[in-house]
């Protein structure tokens, strides 16, 4: 007996704003990553209130998907993939936003994706909104501080909902809503949720009101869903980073504890459809005004999701009496008391490699909410080289890939976790999210393009592109 399902969903994931390009194309408008800059390892991607004649912008050509996607879409289709999750920019069919009408061309443009990873059998898993807000309603609205665009989210979801209601069954929501509960960062509230703050607000009590607007918007956009098409599946996308304690000191454990409600706090809302109440606590003790209206509890009460897609690069760990500045803080999906795990070995960048924790993580999300699960990020940025016979020999990536896709499947096996699928970020090679290069690959298919933006564009397969194919086609017999 095959230790997964038949069915079971093997695919690659994606995000428009990282690999379409074509940003003044077709009519699309300008999002909040359009004005963002290309930084690099340890230097920070600046956002520009404009788009800037001197600056460079990586996220504006990315790989040029938009002009090459039926070259593209084969490679996936050759490669065997039985699902592709990517998003649906939000800018390419309201430009700004808050307009009445969406843009056709954008809709056709999408239609026309949808119908060519339907030629080949692979199945479109869309975002609503992988950080891709329109630059307009960041600007004019303040993003998601603002009710309005609350509105405007949930037309443009019946808008898509509409128009691909026969074409695509799984959906999500908004791509990892929780990586902006680290507002030390402000790359994360602006990309998520279009927001910047004030030297004298509290970044804390900003969150989390931007947080109630977009658990709003995504129990409404589920609820308009299901009100479409009955038949479609929709789930949330959280980011996972797990985070142990140090020891089995009590006050490490208790320290893990509480740290871990910045990873549960927006699933618990999105499954449960209420408030937990470690954070009614919270805003009690802080004083914290989050601003509700009439009917949002049974808002919440009736958007609830169906599953729970996430990804899964990292662990991290805590000591309760350890103190970093978040300056020196080098331990990535860290917090400032984070220290790093002498047990595991990390990646070039610095990201702990640890498959153990995806099957550990797993557990722990199946075991709190008993829904399905699926794993829609998961790989290994790393720097590429060409053979003298033109060939890519990844086998880093292809050992990472294994033991995360072995941890998986003991999960499932071993721990009887419910698990609808497996796509490895960044299937083909992207814009990086964080820094915006293009040397941190995390691709199977090799992308010429350079941090500069330099290249010819080809692709070209590398050897994890045959392993996986080989993955999928034995239905993760063959590691």
């Amino acid at each position: 007996m095959a230790k997964l399902d038949k069915n079971f969903l093997w695919g690659g994931a994606l995000a428009a704003n990282q690999f379409e390009g074509g940003y003044d194309q077709g009519g699309k408008g300008l999002s909040v990553h359009d004005v963002m800059t290309a930084g690099e390892h340890g230097k920070a991607r600046e956002i520009t209130e404009t788009i800037e004649e001197d600056k460079f912008y990586p996220n504006h050509d990315g790989i040029d998907f938009y002009n090459r996607y039926k070259e593209d879409i084969a490679l996936f289709g050759e490669m065997g993939l039985k699902c592709l999750r990517t998003s649906i920019a939000w800018t390419r069919i309201f430009p700004n936003g808050d307009e009445a009408e969406p843009n056709e061309e954008g809709l056709q443009f999408y239609d026309n994706i949808i119908d060519e990873l339907l030629k080949y059998n692979i199945e479109p898993v869309l975002t609503l909104s992988h950080f891709e807000m329109p630059l307009h309603l960041a600007r004019e609205y303040g993003g998601f501080r603002n009710r309005k665009v609350v509105d405007y989210f949930v037309r443009f979801a019946e808008t898509v909902f509409n128009r691909y209601k026969d074409k695509v069954k799984y959906w999500m929501t908004f791509n990892e809503i929780n990586n902006q509960m680290d507002t030390s960062n402000p790359i994360f509230l602006w990309t998520n949720s279009g927001v910047t703050l004030a030297e004298d607000e509290d970044p804390e009590e900003v969150l989390y009101q931007v947080a109630h607007n977009e658990l709003i918007a995504s129990a409404l956009a589920v609820s308009k869903g299901k009100e479409i098409n009955p038949d479609f599946i929709i789930g949330n996308m959280i980011s996972h980073v797990p985070i142990y304690p140090y020891s089995c000191n009590p006050n490490d454990i208790m320290e893990a504890e509480i740290a871990n409600r910045l990873r549960f706090f927006f699933p618990d809302v999105q499954v449960r459809g209420y408030y937990p109440g470690y954070a009614l606590k919270m805003f009690e003790k802080n004083g914290y005004d989050i601003k509700w209206q009439e009917g949002d509890d049974e808002i919440l009460k009736n958007g609830t999701v169906e599953y729970i897609a996430f990804s899964y690069y990292m662990s991290t760990v805590v000591k309760h009496d350890e103190v970093t500045s978040v300056e020196d803080n080098v331990v990535n999906g860290g917090l400032p008391n984070s220290v790093k795990n002498p047990y595991i070995k990390e990646s070039q960048w610095g990201w702990a490699i640890d498959p153990v924790g995806l099957r550990y993580t797993l557990n722990v999300l199946y075991n709190r909410y008993q829904l399905p699960l699926f794993i829609v990020e998961n790989g290994f940025g790393t720097t590429d080289e060409f053979k003298e016979d033109g060939t890519i020999d990844d086998q880093e990536r292809i050992d990472y890939l294994r033991e995360h896709i072995k941890a998986s499947i003991q999960a499932v096996d071993e721990d009887g976790v419910d698990l609808m699928g497996y796509t490895p970020w960044g299937i083909i090679d992207i814009v990086s999210f964080t820094t915006g290069e293009m040397k941190k690959r995390y691709g199977l298919i090799h992308v010429d393009r350079d941090n500069e933006g330099n290249g010819t564009l080809k692709r070209t397969k590398k050897n994890s592109f045959y392993w996986f194919n080989n993955v999928i086609k034995t239905n993760g017999e063959e590691l």
